[in-house]
């Protein structure tokens, strides 16, 4: 993986200056900073930055004209992230881009002062990222993505889709912050749904692995997998081991549907970062972060692959069927 990847766009404003104070300095180019927790040869993750840049780019920051990009990639291990936001900082941005929670959570021990926007995080208040969310109140803005109370809602579906689902696995990235506020809608919730769970925090293939054997040496099993950078980067192996084992498995986020997986629920995340290239360019143009409101999803995609389906030996309700905004055959 190369440690640094330059992309050149151009001119524009550093935080807290104008346009004007910025052209003086003659060909000095505002900076931006990003930081990804997904690894460079991720799909998903090239595909979230390509969103960022798509919404830089149409508000006038054109490539090789008038802003640098450098962009570093996690890859799940947290050690790497802390060297990599600290990067970033030496690259003297104006701006900085979090890639959800892990990502914040490390730029905001390096950053300083410096402006940070996020475009995929869960309750930035209850976190501290932000005093509130009408006035964030210090150098951090952005766009969350769901309320923790969506994890009933995959313990939900997962039951809907397979009803005799007795012991579930919940699979989380164990470096995430915000897996405790998931595990604490979803455990009081699994007795009323007859679920017995396995809570399994996991940093690579191997945790992974042993989470996915356990359930699957129990009858009745079945998976959920939160939000986190370990279980995004090892979401072809999770795949693989749900089909593998016969077991049901729910997902947060649609391209988990589209790699195999059996069903989703949440948000159009890549929209998020197209909104969060809005905030960038308001930083850079004069507006500070503290002003800036924190804003929520609105758009949300229950995902079903009916080829998964059939081959777990499940047959979908047609009401669920119906509810459904996109059915993968």
């Amino acid at each position: 993986m190369k440690r640094r990847e330059f992309i050149t766009l151009l001119g524009g404003a550093a935080a807290g200056w104008p346009l004007s104070a910025r052209a003086q300095q003659g060909s000095v180019m505002p900076r931006v900073g990003v930081l990804f927790g997904t690894a460079e040869n991720d799909p998903e993750g090239r595909d979230r930055f390509d969103a960022f840049r798509q919404g830089l780019e149409k508000l006038g920051w054109m490539p090789g004209k008038n802003l640098r990009i450098e962009a570093r990639w996690g890859g799940a291990d947290l050690e790497r992230m802390r060297t990599q936001a600290a990067e970033l900082v030496r690259f003297k941005p104006d701006v900085l881009l979090a890639g959800a929670t892990v990502s914040l959570v490390t730029l905001q021990q390096a950053a300083g002062d410096i402006p940070i926007v996020f475009a995929q995080v869960t309750d930035p208040v209850g976190a501290g990222f932000v005093t509130s969310l009408a006035r964030p109140g210090g150098n951090i803005t952005g766009f969350t993505q769901h309320e923790f109370a969506i994890g009933v809602k995959w313990l939900e579906l997962l039951k809907e889709l397979a009803p005799r689902i007795k012991h579930v696995a919940v699979i989380h990235h164990a470096d995430n912050p915000a897996s405790a506020g998931y595990l604490a809608t979803i455990t009081p919730a699994a007795p009323t749904l007859g679920v017995e769970l396995a809570i399994s925090g996991v940093r690579n293939s191997s945790d992974i692995e042993r989470a996915i054997d356990a359930v699957a040496g129990r009858p009745d099993g079945g998976i959920i997998v939160l939000p986190g950078p370990t279980p995004s980067s090892g979401r072809d192996l999770i795949i693989a081991l749900a089909e593998r084992h016969r077991l049901p498995a729910v997902y947060a986020f649609r391209y988990w549907v589209l790699s195999g997986g059996l069903a989703s629920y949440g948000i159009d995340n890549h929209e998020l970062y197209r909104l969060a290239a809005t905030y960038v360019d308001r930083i850079l143009k004069g507006e500070k972060p503290a002003d800036l409101p924190v804003q929520h999803a609105t758009k949300f995609q229950l995902v079903i692959n009916l080829k998964t389906a059939k081959a777990l030996g499940l047959d979908p309700p047609i009401t669920l069927l119906a509810r459904t905004d996109e059915v993968i055959e």
